[in-house]
């Protein structure tokens, strides 16, 4: 065992039993993070800096990494401001990496389902079969005005059809059925006709036909990411969920929404261990306590305003980080975490470098992939298609 890490882990459920997924936006989760020494603040938006990020994660064997994204600026004044489109982004990085999982954020109030199931689609096949879709909304103003027809939809009606759209983005991944593709030279025909499906979906507020112009993604359905807190969110997650993102700062709080989120799918005729629950963990990691305390005091200096997360936030060391892990997976509270580092420069390499190979050394973390494709490394089975099921 390394000397930093905690000779008290133990392993309730074997090495599958921990998701660990992590946060690429911007410099880091600090608003302060662009203005540190390290932060390559002039390359924020260069593609090799993504690409070291991701062999990073990569590194550590993490399920997946992600990538938020909207149609406004960041709320910081002094943070950074403008992103990458998160789509483009993970397609850009899909060839560069390996049996990691791209998660991208892509908006539903501003974006067509066709365009959504289209963009994540192409992802997966790009990636063989390591693409997810976190799925937005929006209710501010000036992501309204960023496109001028509709007006700002409050958080309930931004939900409602957030699910609408997640059902119809479903629908058009399985408007191919997997054998459709048939490149039969001799005769010409590149598709069978009877294997391809109009969705036609007539909803409130989407009249789709289909099919798709793409050919269903490797993974039938790329996983679906939900953030939920509030009821309404979760009853989404319930329902459309594969990975839900929850905040909570105390080991009951995680097992109240880990509840909770069980308690949607089942309503909605689901398996809850179909879903998998993570709490965001926000982390300034150093190798004492007490340089991590006078990192975030940096931070909190440069950017002026007290950091407010609403989740678990550890300021300290590697090793106690893992136990805390350890701790909230073994009582059975969380699936998992999605890693949030205050400094993508410095708590990254701390979290990969450190906090993994304690797991790993306790068996609660994997060593390698255990497959090729997102779900495999989410323990998710392949959906069967909606429209092959129908004729069969």
């Amino acid at each position: 065992m390394s000397p930093h890490a905690p000779n008290n882990l133990t392993a309730l459920h074997g090495p599958t039993a921990l998701h660990l997924g992590v946060d690429l936006t911007d410099a880091g989760a600090h608003p302060a993070a662009w203005r540190t020494s390290g932060s390559q603040a002039a390359r924020l938006f260069d593609v090799d800096r993504l690409v070291a990020l991701v062999a990073t994660a990569q590194r550590g064997r993490l399920d997946f990494v992600a990538f938020d994204d909207g149609f406004s600026l960041q709320p910081h004044e002094r943070g950074v401001r403008g992103r990458l489109d998160a789509a483009l982004v993970a397609s850009r990085l899909a060839p560069r990496s390996a049996g990691i999982g791209l998660v991208a954020t892509v908006d539903t109030t501003h974006t067509e389902p066709f365009h959504v199931s289209k963009a994540l689609a192409t992802i997966d096949h790009v990636s063989s079969g390591r693409a997810a879709w976190q799925v937005a909304w929006s209710t501010e103003q000036a992501a309204a005005s960023a496109f001028g027809r509709k007006a700002p939809r409050d958080a309930a009606d931004a939900i409602e059809q957030a699910d609408e759209a997640a059902d119809v983005v479903g629908r058009l991944w399985d408007s191919w059925e997997d054998d459709a593709e048939i490149r039969d030279v001799a005769t010409g025909r590149f598709v069978d006709r009877d294997k391809l499906h109009h969705v036609d979906y007539e909803g409130i507020r989407f009249a789709v036909k289909g099919p798709s112009i793409t050919p269903r993604p490797p993974q039938g359905r790329p996983p679906v990411v939900v953030r939920a807190d509030e009821d309404g969110e979760i009853e989404l997650a319930g329902r459309r969920a594969d990975v839900v993102r929850v905040h909570a700062r105390t080991l009951e709080e995680a097992r109240d929404k880990r509840t909770q989120v069980h308690d949607a799918a089942r309503a909605a005729g689901r398996d809850p261990r179909d879903v998998i629950v993570l709490v965001d963990v926000f982390v300034v990691l150093a190798q004492q306590e007490a340089a991590a305390e006078s990192r975030l005091w940096l931070l909190q200096d440069l950017e002026g305003v007290e950091w407010q997360t609403d989740s678990l936030t550890h300021v300290g060391t590697p090793a106690a980080l893992a136990e805390t892990v350890a701790q909230w997976v073994n009582a059975g509270a969380v699936d998992g975490f999605h890693v949030r580092p205050a400094s993508l420069s410095t708590d990254l390499d701390l979290f990969v470098d450190e906090v993994v190979p304690a797991l790993q050394e306790a068996g609660l973390f994997r060593t390698e992939y255990p497959g090729s494709t997102l779900r495999d490394t989410l323990g998710l089975h392949r959906p069967a298609n909606v429209y092959a099921a129908a004729t069969a």
